[in-house]
């Protein structure tokens, strides 16, 4: 068992941090969304496709999330497509504001 202080700060995120980007999340969701749309799939045949969750494309595809590398390279795999497709557009978005 360890001990830590009372005041001590807490090991992970600072409070309120997130590494969430929403322009460059929803550009990412966008186009998943047309790509999907583009090879007929619905999310729920992706999901099975992939093995990821429904529901966590549906974030994805809102813009609510970011996904892993490996849910990028499952996605691309399962779209027909090469990861660099699903984030081209992301990226563009990224460069022009830094």
């Amino acid at each position: 068992m360890s001990i830590r202080l009372k005041n001590a700060p807490r090991p992970g995120r600072p409070k309120g941090y997130s590494s969430l980007d929403q322009g460059i999340a929803e550009v990412f969701g966008k186009t998943t969304r047309v790509r999907r749309l583009k090879v007929g799939l619905s999310q729920e045949a992706l999901a099975l496709e992939t093995g990821i969750e429904r529901s966590y494309i549906s974030r994805l595809e809102r813009g609510l999330s970011q996904p892993t590398l490996l849910a990028l390279l499952k996605l691309a795999k399962g779209l027909e497509c090469e990861s660099s497709e699903l984030l081209g557009p992301a990226e563009k978005v990224f460069r022009r504001r830094r």
